[in-house]
């Protein structure tokens, strides 16, 4: 494996993850925090890590990951989608089973915008007959 340093993207929603991918001992930073003080939730952790499961854990990769926007769920799904793209730059062979898997679609779904006229994107003002 000839990797430098592979560099990707992941969103979901308006979170926006940046992902590097480095050979290392299997330290994981993101905005300056530990990984399980950014994720406290641990269905969080494993979403992130899912990628890994395949190549036996993050222990030969450092990653370094800068994320903002949106929500810690998000936030979570955008940084696995980075992850899937960073691996997938250095390993193409793992492209089969990651899209079988689902780690390489972006959830495309966003919130509706507000209409004019309307309570919400859907919601109506309470209808008055007299």
């Amino acid at each position: 494996m000839t990797l430098q340093e592979k560099v990707a993207t992941g969103r979901r929603k308006t979170a926006v993850a940046s992902v590097r991918l480095r050979p290392g001992s299997g330290n994981i930073d993101i905005n300056g925090k530990k990984f399980d003080e950014y994720f406290p939730v641990d269905i969080q952790r494993q979403t992130v890590l899912a990628p890994f499961q395949k190549l036996g854990g993050p222990g030969q990769f450092d990653l370094i990951i800068r994320v903002k926007g949106g929500g810690i769920e998000a936030q979570a799904i955008a940084t696995r989608l980075g992850l899937a793209r960073a691996l997938i730059s250095e390993d193409d062979s793992l492209h089969h089973s990651f899209k079988e898997q689902g780690f390489l679609t972006r959830d495309s779904r966003k919130k509706e915008r507000k209409k004019y006229g309307h309570a919400g994107a859907r919601k109506r003002f309470q209808f008055s007959k007299r």
